[in-house]
Formats: structure tokens, sequence, C-alpha cells
């Protein structure tokens, strides 16, 4: 039950855009127009704010133009994965 409250708070963060970053979050339905080029992963992280901008610097450090975020999950300490687009 905490996976789902999480994925849905992570989910509404993810289509939440910061301009801070160069890699955009996107929803599913943006997805599918896209391919796919990798998965990011990021852990330690006390937030989901502070969860989702780990995953979004890693995308931007793989050079992607768009991430989403399909999981994330913990207890004290959160982690998550993002599929990364080009």
């Amino acid at each position: 039950m905490k996976t789902i409250k999480y994925f849905a708070a992570a989910a509404a963060i993810a289509l939440t855009s910061f301009a801070t970053f160069a890699a955009e979050p996107i929803s599913s339905q943006q997805a599918d127009s896209l391919t796919a080029t990798g998965v990011v992963s990021a852990g330690h992280a006390t937030t989901l704010s502070s969860l989702e901008k780990k995953l979004a610097a890693k995308a931007d450090a793989q050079g992607a133009s768009s991430y989403r975020i399909i999981s994330a999950g913990g207890n004290n300490m959160l982690s998550g994965t993002a599929v990364i687009y080009k």
C-alpha cells in the first residue's frame, strides 16, 4: 500500500515541470510517441521531490531530453527508477 502511495505521489511530481533541469518529465501518453534510450535509478532520498531531482539530474547527465518515473518507494530512504528518452 505504501508503494502505491509513493508511486502516485512520484507520478504527480513527475508531471510537474522543473525549469532547472534540461531533461523534462513527461507523462506516459507523451512517452508513447518517443523511443526509450535507457533507464536511470537513484536512491538515498529523504523526500519525493529530492528523489525526482536526483532522477532528473541523472537523466540530464545521460543526455536525455525527457524522462518518465516508473517506480518510487522505500521507508526512511526512497529510491526510484526512470526511463529516459532522447
